[in-house]
Parts: structure tokens; sequence; C-alpha cells
């Protein structure tokens, strides 16, 4: 006798998500010329970070990365504002590609960010930086290189991005001028190239240290960016954090002492989540 059987095809999912939150209070410092604005002090921060990325282990893939930073500072020698902002960003990375070769992927990327509220500094009325103001989205076309290791202490991604189109906005005029913006107008936009790459190397199962270069030139003018946060996990839901970020753009103001180059740092010990 043959009994029946039922067979069950699942259809595969391709889909993968994942996160992390983190809540840290710090120790800040920020050079004068830092182009959002903020100053030293002591403060607290908190971020998230979100992505859905698609995968069809054939030729396709579709990232998506959100991230969102927001933190605040309060001085007593600050007699204008009871608090101000530290940390603050709005960010978007979506990448399409197509395989073409093992690692190697023909790629459409979009980049946008912008922030939540006002950039101060102490005792000063002026604002420097605001949501939409400015306001950057990066379209490029280019190749991806997927990086990853054996034992996946080392991931993430490179991107080049041979032509790239750069528009950004600003929604409050006055600050037009300080966003390299000319005449009277609230946008610009221009063609160039760019490099991105963002990875991240788990040391040992307690440290680990995740880094976004950024590069993008119209080859008249410069703008660089290097982002690095050494993470030190303490317990499941307790981390320390050191976050290093030396930056050069040579569209802005010149300053007299350290010319086109800008720094931020700040050292932290708060809670994290990942999921």
């Amino acid at each position: 006798t043959v009994a029946p059987q039922g067979l069950v095809i699942k259809k595969p999912n391709f889909w993968s998500f994942s996160g992390d939150q983190n809540l840290q209070f710090l120790q800040n410092y920020v050079t004068d010329n830092w182009y959002k604005g903020g100053e030293s002090n002591y403060s607290m921060v908190g971020s998230v970070t979100l992505n859905a990325n698609y995968n069809n282990k054939q030729k396709v893939k579709f990232e998506n990365k959100l991230e969102l930073k927001l933190g605040f500072q309060t001085s007593r020698g600050d007699t204008v504002h009871k608090y101000k902002t530290n940390e603050d960003l709005i960010r978007y990375t979506g990448k399409l590609g197509l395989q073409a070769a093992k690692q190697w992927y023909y790629t459409v990327q979009l980049l946008a960010y912008t922030q939540f509220t006002q950039g101060l500094k102490s005792n000063d009325h002026y604002v420097y930086s605001d949501f939409m103001s400015p306001f950057n989205l990066n379209f490029g076309l280019g190749m991806d290189y997927s990086v990853k290791t054996k034992n996946n202490r080392l991931s993430g991604s490179v991107n080049l991005s041979v032509l790239s189109f750069n528009f950004r906005y600003v929604d409050r005029k006055n600050l037009a001028s300080r966003y390299s913006i000319r005449g009277n107008n609230r946008t610009r936009e221009d063609f160039g190239s760019q490099i991105t790459a963002d990875l991240r190397w788990n040391i040992s199962d307690q440290v680990n240290w995740r880094t976004r270069f950024y590069t993008y030139t119209t080859y008249e003018s410069v703008l660089m960016e290097w982002e690095n946060t050494i993470s030190l996990r303490v317990s499941k839901y307790i981390s320390a954090n050191i976050f290093l970020y030396p930056r050069f753009d040579d569209s802005a103001k010149r300053d007299e002492k350290l010319d086109y180059f800008q720094f931020k740092e700040y050292s932290s010990l708060g809670f994290s989540y990942n999921f």
C-alpha cells in the first residue's frame, strides 16, 4: 500500500534585517572650526542603525542602511542656550548591485543625509546648520567590492563611483554661502567621482572597529570624511565607545591654524543593544 505524502515547498527569503541601538554618556572634543558648530563638553548621545538587505545568492543584491544620531549637551558658561546638539545625523545609504565577478558588482549608489535640528555654539545666537540646511544627495554609478574574510572577522564593502552627481540644498538662505552655494541660490549641483568604504572588523569577541571612509571630488574641490568607532563590550548591554572623526573640505572657509582640516572626538560609556 502506497500512502500519499504531502510535499511542502517554501519560498526562499532573500531578505535579512539587522540593527543596533546605543545610548551613550560621553566626553566630547570639537575643534573651533567644526562645520556644524558645537563645543567640547560632557554630554549624552543616542544612535540607531537599521539595515535591510536583499541578496538572491545569484546576481542581484540590494542594500539599505539608515543611520540616526542625536545628542545634546549643556554648558554652564552658555547664557544664551539651555542645551545644544553635539551629534546630529540622518543618513541613508542605498546600493543596487548586479554581480560582475565573484565579489565585484556593477552598482548604483544613493547617499542622502541631513540633520534633525539646529547646530549652535555657546553664547552665540547664530545658527550654523539646521534640518535641510544643508541637505546632500549623491547619486553614483560604478563598482562595488564585497569584503568578507573566511572567519567573518572583517566584513563590509568598498564602492568606487567613477561618475557621481551631487545635489546640495540649503533651506536657510542665509547659510547658503557657508555651504559653498554662490549667488542668490539655495541649491548647487556638480559632477565628480567618489569612493566609499564601509567596514567592520571584529578584533575579538569584546572589541570591534567600525570605519567609514568617504571622499568626493569635483576635480576642483575635495571632501574627505573618515569616521571611526572602536567599541569595547563590557557586558551584554553595556559598552564603551571611542569615536574619531577627521574631516577635510577645501570648499569651506579656511582656518588660520587648521587650514581645511577639522576634527571631532568623543569617548563614551553607556547602553547598547544589537539585533
